[in-house]
């Protein structure tokens, strides 16, 4: 069975942590979303969510698949040298890295994303171009292991690829 990672902080997105994390359980993946601590975060639109796992308690497992939702929670998770390694860690596997909306942030701080295909939602477009991402403003992209969406509409062709991915 195919593992994912959903992260999960403060000022997520709602519907961009929600969607892919319930969207892939009915699939049939295993799926586990993970946050800095066991507790209560509150999404950017005000929903609550618990995360099944801290942290720390997965740093060290593989998962097929990282999905960085958007919000600002990436500018947290870009900032804890642990998380940005763990992504990093992933992408250097061929693991799937899935992002959405200011998700390339976290993306940009692991190193991964310089002469690859990104999007982003349209606030992060000189990060990315700064980062030396092939940027064309389309509202998804694949690039080998890396998706990317430009907002919680767009990411839902984006998740259909990734389950596709993830059955390959």
């Amino acid at each position: 069975m195919k593992k994912v990672i959903v992260l999960l902080e403060k000022m997520v997105e709602d519907s961009e942590f929600q969607y892919p994390y319930l969207r892939l359980i009915e699939e049939g993946f295993e799926v586990v979303s993970v946050a800095p601590e066991k507790k209560v975060y509150q999404g950017k639109g005000g929903q609550s969510f618990k995360p099944d796992k801290a942290f720390e308690e997965v740093k060290d497992e593989v998962f097929d698949a990282v999905i960085v939702p958007g919000g600002y929670a990436p500018d947290l998770w870009r900032r804890d040298s642990e998380i940005v390694d763990f992504v990093k860690r992933h992408h250097e596997n061929g693991k799937i890295i899935a992002s959405i909306c200011h998700g390339p942030w976290l993306l940009i701080s692991a190193g991964i994303v310089k002469g690859r295909n990104v999007t982003g939602f349209f606030a992060i477009k000189d990060d990315l171009i700064n980062a030396g991402v092939n940027y064309e403003g389309k509202d998804w992209v694949e690039d080998d292991n890396l998706l990317s969406s430009t907002n919680p509409k767009t990411m839902l062709p984006m998740i259909k690829r990734l389950v596709e991915k993830l059955k390959e």
